[in-house]
């Protein structure tokens, strides 16, 4: 994973192989399978490349169907499924060893004028009163961590959550979880990269929030979890490299998996995208 925004941006610049036909790398990275976040901003990059500049992307829905080779590229297949007046449509299928991996469909809109309204941001901690993220792992595993290495493209300040004793504790919402994250660097000001920066955290903490109630960790002994579908809806511009507030809530889990969904605000109160992903969160038959 990136550990500077310089190697972040490089990430997500994909090679061109022909039209609607891109390729993207993995860096170096201790996981087993490549992280699902890279592989749907590379999907959005892809699909972006093929529309017309004045269309901007303002929702995307993806399913993760295998999981990714970390040794070898991905190929991302953009299929042009419409163009109108307004909106424009797009579908990738990322593949890799010949077979689908990664699926997602992108809407794409012409910015106009209309009705507007959003929820309140809820009352937070500023990110500079927050612990950080890594401190808190370190903390909590009593040794090091790969943080740098694999996510130190990006800062992160844990803002509360609802595990019983916690700040956000709540028998009516028992997996809430906030977050401040950003992007620890400058992005150009173009909106790929910020939309794209975005889409990657977005699938680092979101399943997580649906196993505080039951006080245990993704990482835990035993745990497999695995991010089976993901959307976000884009409302507002924002910029990845300041501040913005991921309130995190998972209503339900049940068989095997998770449903988190969260709404992100900046830090003056505008509500700029809403995500939702559902999740595999199931133990391991243990020998």
């Amino acid at each position: 994973m990136p550990s500077t925004v310089t190697e972040f941006l490089d990430l997500l610049d994909l090679e061109t192989i022909e039209d609607n036909l891109f390729r993207g790398r993995s860096p170096a990275t201790s996981l087993q399978r490549v992280f699902g976040g890279q592989v749907a901003a590379h999907a959005l990059v892809a699909a972006t490349r093929t529309v017309a500049p004045a269309y901007v992307v303002h929702s995307l829905h993806s399913y993760f169907l295998r999981p990714g080779d970390t040794a070898v590229p991905i190929v991302y297949d953009v299929d042009a499924v419409r163009d109108g007046r307004s909106f424009a449509t797009r579908r990738v299928i990322a593949r890799q060893h010949g077979r689908p991996i990664f699926a997602m469909t992108l809407s794409f809109q012409i910015p106009e004028e209309g009705l507007d309204h959003q929820d309140t941001m809820p009352a937070v901690p500023a990110p500079e009163d927050c612990p950080d993220l890594a401190e808190l792992f370190r903390a909590r595993t009593g040794g090091e961590e790969d943080w740098p290495r694999e996510w130190g493209a990006l800062e992160v300040r844990f803002a509360g959550n609802s595990r019983p004793g916690g700040e956000l504790e709540d028998p009516d919402f028992p997996a809430r979880s906030r977050l401040w994250i950003r992007v620890s660097g400058e992005l150009p000001d173009e909106p790929l990269p910020h939309t794209a920066a975005f889409t990657y955290a977005s699938d680092m903490t979101l399943l997580g929030a649906a196993l505080i109630p039951h006080e245990i960790f993704i990482s835990s002994a035993g745990m497999q979890a695995a991010s089976l579908d993901h959307s976000i809806w884009f409302h507002r511009p924002f910029r990845a490299d300041e501040w913005w507030l991921y309130d995190q809530h998972s209503p339900s889990a049940s068989g095997g998996r998770g449903l988190a969904i969260a709404r992100i605000f900046t830090q003056d109160g505008r509500l700029v995208a809403s995500v939702a992903q559902e999740g595999l969160i199931r133990f391991r038959a243990q020998d």
